[in-house]
């Protein structure tokens, strides 16, 4: 179970930072910027977590289902918007609501993100014991800001083309569907 949450985390990020190579840098810079506020804000709240706790909830069938309703409406609005940008970019001109579909779509980076930040967090604080929470957050939410940035350019420059990353964040997010029935399924 926690190999699939664990990979779950990881596409999630993957997905992230794709979606973020289809904005312009100032956009990104703000997301980065969100998120980073985000993981470094949220220490206190973090150092009241355990281990035992987050396993209780991984383990708990309802919160699960409830996390399986977010992880598929991300993955529904991510797909809607990659099947929206090909319709957009082939068939041009659209009706207008389409249009304002595809934009509005464009700008949602996904919710998920931001507790797979949460949990990164946690788990360097239990990494670095001894060491001041507010510390850690900080630097935590420093490299955040600098990794969505460097992430995006990576991808675009290892992905030069859109089509093929459009394509790839379509696959991506229906590699996600399935795992979260899966993580649903296998309590």
């Amino acid at each position: 179970m926690y190999t699939v949450v664990f990979v779950l985390m990881m596409l999630t990020v993957f997905n992230f930072l794709l979606k973020q190579t289809f904005w312009k840098i100032t956009a990104v810079g703000i997301s980065a910027a969100v998120a980073a506020v985000f993981a470094g804000a949220l220490w206190p709240l973090a150092i009241e977590q355990s281990g035992t706790q987050i396993a209780g909830w991984l383990a708990n069938p309802q919160l699960m289902l409830d996390t399986s309703v977010l992880l598929t409406l991300e993955v529904c609005l991510q797909m809607a918007y990659c099947m929206l940008a090909v319709h957009v970019h082939n068939a041009y001109p659209v009706k207008k609501k389409t249009l304002w579909a595809y934009r509005l779509l464009r700008w949602i980076p996904g919710i998920l993100i931001y507790p797979v930040l949460f949990s990164g967090l946690v788990c360097l604080i239990f990494a670095f014991p001894g060491v001041s929470f507010s510390r850690i957050a900080w630097g935590y939410a420093f490299a955040v800001f600098m990794l969505i940035p460097a992430g995006r350019w990576v991808l675009k420059w290892l992905l030069p083309e859109t089509d093929h990353r459009l394509e790839l964040l379509f696959l991506s997010n229906a590699l996600v569907a399935i795992l979260g029935v899966v993580a649903t399924v296998n309590r």
